[in-house]
């Protein structure tokens, strides 16, 4: 097994040029979302290297949906879920990746360059580099001629940096979500960290209702802005009691272990300084930690804004944004090879952590799927202007995910 191992590794190294030029392909593709655009065109490139490479696939196409950009309603292009599968048996690992990116600042990201082993542009560490080092994997292995005891799959959708309407959600919706999975690892950019865990969130945007005035006649008007320093005061109160939560998944520092309300991330309202503001707008976001249910915090924050209302306050409540929390043990068979082949590779064994933010790997807990986020690439440049991935770490992750696989499906 040993010396099969090694040819793995071997022959991850020798696509090291190749695992970069598809990067590049990748990343010069404009796969914004919002609103969902060049989602054809990137499919087409991924899938014209699985031929390439001897693998055949199927493309499930999701209808187009709606995005609000700004006070524009834009239509997204179809979503296409791309499902492909190398090996025999019932039993799979999935590689699960997004080729969605969010909205660059200008054209110029979508120009991808190699700069001091670094390979920048926009979606270059969320998540291309993670899709090419996924690909490859499965490429070396296949060239190994390595027989598994089951399949690798390959699961590649849009949309999953608006919550996966046209990807996961609707791939979980007809069954085709984890079908026969053993375990599922997402190539997200966690720094060296293997991600077991991830918090769940519910957000909301609250328009509270008045009656504008000007400042002279203020009476005969209502302040939309006092209720909302109402509705502020009752949610603070919850907050309090929120903050006093702590999560047993490890995180640095220790403040960030405490579970989330936040409150005014956005806000708007008002036409005028003498002007009583007829109507007023912030958003909520509480981001639960795995060990809170889910669907307890959501109907408790709903139901103390319809509690509000029934009281008298006018407000209408828009749900931005909701995703259920996950966690898996540090134990788990596919944690554990995965730390293995990662300290194989690297010399040092990676450290377990909760992720801040959303994770597709949520879709997979809900159906009690082991899943764990592991790939090139840093979250705190992701989303920035300057994104960027360092190369190795890009060949790195292809050999830990090619490791893996042997382990678990030998």
């Amino acid at each position: 097994m040993e010396s099969t191992l090694g040819r793995v590794l071997d022959t991850v190294g020798s696509y090291r040029n190749d695992i970069l030029e598809f990067a590049e392909e990748l990343v010069a593709l404009q796969t914004e979302n919002p609103p969902g655009r060049a989602y054809q065109q990137c499919i087409d490139v991924i899938g014209s290297k699985l031929h390439e490479i001897g693998l055949d696939y199927a493309l499930i196409e999701v209808p187009r949906k709606v995005s609000r950009i700004g006070d524009k309603a834009v239509e997204s292009d179809f979503g296409y879920c791309l499902l492909s599968y190398f090996g025999y048996g019932k039993r799979v690992l999935y590689f699960h990746g997004h080729y969605d990116v969010v909205p660059a600042s200008n054209e110029s990201q979508f120009r991808p360059y190699v700069e001091d082993g670094r390979l920048g542009g926009r979606g270059s560490s969320d998540m291309k580099g993670g899709l090419a080092a996924m690909i490859y994997a499965v490429r070396a292995i296949e060239a190994c001629g390595m027989e598994l005891d089951g399949r690798i799959g390959l699961m590649i959708v849009p949309d999953e940096e608006t919550g996966g309407l046209q990807g996961s959600q609707h791939l979980a919706k007809v069954g085709l979500l984890g079908k026969d999975a053993i375990g599922m690892i997402t190539p997200e950019p966690t720094g060296g960290l293997i991600w077991n865990a991830n918090r769940g969130a519910i957000s909301l945007l609250v328009t509270v209702k008045g009656t504008p005035a000007h400042v002279g006649l203020h009476f005969q008007g209502v302040n939309a802005f006092e209720r909302v320093l109402v509705v502020a005061k009752r949610l603070q109160e919850i907050n309090a009691e929120v903050e006093s939560r702590r999560t047993e998944f490890k995180i640095q520092p220790e403040a960030a272990q405490r579970s989330i309300l936040l409150m005014g991330g956005r806000c708007e309202g008002g036409t005028s300084f003498n002007v009583a503001p007829g109507e007023c707008a912030f958003t909520i976001d509480r981001r639960i930690n795995p060990e809170e249910d889910f669907e307890t915090e959501r109907r408790r924050l709903l139901s103390v804004l319809e509690e509000l209302r029934q009281n008298g306050i006018g407000l209408e409540v828009e749900i931005l944004q909701e995703g259920k929390s996950s966690g898996f043990s540090e134990d788990n068979p596919l944690a554990q090879a995965l730390a293995s082949s990662v300290e194989q590779i690297t010399g040092k064994r990676p450290a377990f952590e909760l992720c801040l933010g959303l994770l597709e790997t949520r879709f997979y807990a809900e159906r009690g799927i082991p899943s764990f986020a592991y790939g090139p690439g840093l979250l705190s440049v992701s989303h920035e202007p300057n994104e960027f991935v360092k190369v190795d770490d890009i060949c790195t992750c292809a050999k830990a995910y090619a490791l893996t696989a042997a382990r678990l499906l030998e």
